[in-house]
């Protein structure tokens, strides 16, 4: 299942997406950061660790950050284990991998979801925070997802989701759409930031609704699937790789 259709204005092909995603964000990584920030009033880091801790996250948990990007869940993962030795990041973009090296002394590997190079059974949680929409396909992302995780492991997935509805589907469209490109140019000067944005929206206006993510984590062989949502736009998908009962 694509996570959603073939962008043709971006890429040609759905093949050709990696590449072109890879690009984008390699070129807009030292801007990434400071965008996400004031974009979301500063209120990111503060809401990931949140997230992390309700869902269950603790020591000595070894943790999995798929699609890692410049860090941003990992620094907060490494907070609340008390260290980053335990944490493997896995992104695509040696730009926005580059970022995360500088923040923590975590483990990087280069990878994609679809292809994780990582033994069966390796984490206890793995998370992926607003990637799910660069993949190429939900359903290869979601078996290697349960193929690392150990028995009884979690995984936690932070996306942005269009909500339902007229008026705030206007509102949601006129911030990501027009506002937030527009700042991403005017606060950086940088071409770079302002497509990295656009795209950020087209792929949210573009992606598949919830039931549709939540029905391929449950074909993936995960259980306990479901999906919480924070302010009506910040969906938090969860599920469990089956296994023993824990003790």
């Amino acid at each position: 299942m694509l996570p959603h259709p073939t962008l043709t204005d971006r890429y040609a092909t759905a093949e050709a997406k990696p590449e072109f995603v890879n690009r984008l964000f390699d070129r807009g990584a030292a801007y990434y950061d400071t965008v996400v920030d004031w974009g979301f009033l500063h209120s990111g880091a503060w809401y990931r660790r949140r997230a992390l801790k309700q869902h269950g996250l603790r020591p000595p948990h070894q943790l999995l950050d798929v699609a890692c990007g410049t860090g941003l869940v990992a620094a907060e993962a490494a907070r609340i284990l008390g260290t980053a030795e335990n944490i493997t990041c896995l992104d695509p973009s040696e730009g926005m991998m580059a970022v995360a090296r500088s923040k923590l002394a975590a483990h990087f590997v280069i990878g994609r979801a679809e292809h994780i190079p990582a033994p069966d059974n390796s984490f206890d949680f793995l998370t992926m925070g607003y990637a799910l929409r660069h993949v190429t396909s939900l359903d290869e992302a979601f078996r290697e997802f349960r193929r690392v995780l150990k028995p009884n492991g979690r995984l936690l997935i932070l996306e942005i989701t269009k909500p339902v509805g007229r008026i705030p589907g206007f509102f949601f469209r006129l911030y990501f759409a027009r506002i937030y490109p527009f700042l991403a140019f005017l606060f950086t000067r940088s071409e770079d930031a302002r497509e990295m944005m656009r795209y950020y929206w087209e792929t949210m206006d573009a992606c598949v609704r919830p039931e549709s993510v939540l029905k391929a984590l449950a074909d993936a062989g995960l259980t306990q699937v479901r999906r919480d949502v924070a302010l009506g736009v910040f969906s938090e998908y969860t599920a469990v790789k089956a296994g023993p009962a824990a003790e």
